[in-house]
């Protein structure tokens, strides 16, 4: 009897818990002004629309919404809160430049601090290299990409050559191996010799894959840690495996920072103390650690040593992962464009040279083309979240009628609203770009439409690097090296899809990879054919 009452009061005090943690969202369902959007109707309270978006494409229903109410939308989701999706460029650069209102929620802080391992560099960096921006821009400039992908030519080549008939080749390991060595040289001037490896993976390659697989199934252990901090004390398998794949990272980090402070520390012995002025090493790793520790910076700009650590998993991942997705899905575009690639392939081989300077590299027009189409079609992050820190009126620039019939000009946000950043439904927006835009056409680069002035990004009338004081500061370098693998790889081969298009889909982890559904046992992959240009 005893038992059933002290486990009756542990039910209620579950119970109970799980009512105050929600008392919260239960409160914003019914308060928050952006239940008066055009929106579709309200689904049930405890999930909303959430498995219906998460079973669709990235935006495809948000996208259908709109075409019905217009381009400022709301809708429910986990336990009735309410969501803002606009594609109002007017209302976008508004977020986008007011960072101070609009933060990443503490939702993606905890979930990337437990993916990292780490506190994110994504919150730290700017404050650090604020004044330096053009250093970290520029860091491809200083950068030797030729060994690198001469060696990932030559080891494709190598494997056709085996069979002397059109190869498979997973193009996404191979591409996100070698921009791991590349990162290592232009982040830490560290070779990861990760090309080079007789095919075994690298601890660190393995590290990668494990922490950013990206799954099909939905878990709810995830969800409910996010929900209901208790939780966070069960650990899955898959979560177990992922901690040492992130103590791996880090332990290789922690090498990495060792040697680059030791090295600082001896030029500190030559002078007195560090100053800005004296950052002459090239890499990312010892301009930050320099700024870190130069004697003409406020002290409540410093990291500590251990946030400096925190960063190195962080660079590793902005510095690869990203730039191998995104060349990845350039290589598929063009295997769904056979002239397309054609085109660009004439234009790559009449350079006289195989190692194109940068200034080379910006002067092909195809090739420019091409990787802006790539980005704005597949960006490597759909789509993003800010959260509103105090309540705000954002401006739109297409006035709607709300649920009341009222006609407004403006967007009542109150605090915790949460408003998602639909990266590539502006990319590929019809309104924009024509009725053409979810059509891989490099041609339109030719001529930008007037409507796409208007679309508030950092770079190339779109929102893949994002805009505003929070923009990717690294756009610049991943545009190089993109365009440096490009021009190596596709003026040695031909590619062609080695799977049915139907095949191909894309999951989200951090970035946007792609998955083969019929080969569940390794779905993150980007298996193309390839064989020599004649």
């Amino acid at each position: 009897m005893a038992v059933l009452v002290y486990l009756g009061w542990a039910v209620l005090g579950v119970f109970g818990y799980a009512l105050w943690a929600l008392r919260n969202p239960i409160i914003k369902s019914f308060t928050s002004p952006l239940r008066t959007l055009p929106g579709p109707p309200r689904k049930s309270w405890l999930l909303g629309y959430f498995p219906d978006i998460w079973k669709a494409d990235n935006s495809v229903l948000q996208e259908k919404w709109v075409e019905q109410y217009g381009p400022s939308i709301s809708y429910t989701g986990l336990f009735g809160i309410w969501r803002l999706w606009t594609k109002d460029t007017r209302a976008l650069n508004h977020i986008l430049t007011h960072s101070f209102v609009y933060e990443k929620p503490e939702e993606t802080r905890n979930a990337l601090e437990e993916l990292l391992g780490a506190v994110s560099l994504l919150f730290l960096f700017n404050n650090i290299l604020s004044d330096t921006p053009s250093k970290a821009n520029n860091i491809g400039n200083r950068t030797q990409l030729s060994v690198q992908l001469r060696s990932l030519r030559d080891h494709w080549a190598s494997e056709y050559a085996k069979t002397n008939t059109p190869t498979r080749i997973d193009v996404l390991s191979g591409l996100s191996k070698m921009t791991l060595d590349v990162i290592g040289l232009a982040g830490f001037n560290y070779s990861f010799g990760a090309l080079n490896e007789s095919g075994q993976p690298s601890e660190l390659n393995q590290a990668f894959n494990t922490v950013f697989e990206a799954t099909s199934s939905f878990e709810i252990l995830p969800l409910l840690k996010v929900l209901f901090p208790p939780f966070r004390i069960i650990r899955s398998k898959k979560e177990k495996i992922t901690k040492e794949a992130q103590e791996t990272m880090r332990r290789i980090g922690m090498q990495l920072v060792a040697e680059k402070k030791a090295a600082i520390r001896a030029m500190e012995s030559e002078k007195e103390g560090v100053s800005k002025r004296d950052m002459q090493g090239r890499d990312l790793l010892t301009l930050l650690l320099k700024a870190n520790m130069a004697n003409d910076i406020p002290d409540a700009q410093r990291l500590s040593d251990e946030d400096v650590l925190a960063q190195v998993p962080t660079f590793l991942v902005a510095g690869h992962e990203t730039t191998s997705n995104a060349t990845s899905w350039c290589l598929f575009a063009l295997t769904q464009a056979p002239e397309v690639q054609r085109k660009l392939r004439e234009e790559l081989r009449n350079v006289p040279t195989d190692t194109p300077t940068m200034d080379e590299l910006v002067a092909l027009p195809y090739l420019d083309q091409v990787t802006r189409e790539a980005l704005r079609l597949h960006p490597p992050v759909p789509m993003t979240v800010r959260v509103a820190n105090k309540e705000d009126y954002i401006p739109v620039s297409t006035p709607y009628t709300d649920k009341n019939g009222q006609i407004q000009t403006t967007i009542r946000v109150s605090k915790n609203d949460a408003i998602f950043l639909p990266i590539v439904a502006i990319n590929r927006d019809k309104s924009v770009w024509g009725e053409d835009a979810f059509e891989f056409k490099p041609e339109r680069w030719e001529k930008v439409p007037d409507a796409a002035g208007g679309v508030p990004g950092v770079w190339g009338n779109m929102l893949t690097f994002l805009g505003g004081p929070r923009s990717c500061i690294g756009y610049r370098f991943a545009l190089i090296e993109m365009k440096a693998l490009l021009f190596t790889l596709v003026r040695a081969f031909e590619f062609e899809l080695s799977v049915p298009i139907e095949d191909v889909s894309k999951r989200s982890s951090m970035v946007q990879r792609p998955y083969i559904k019929s080969e569940p046992k390794n779905p993150n992959q980007m298996p193309l054919f390839i064989k020599p240009v004649a």
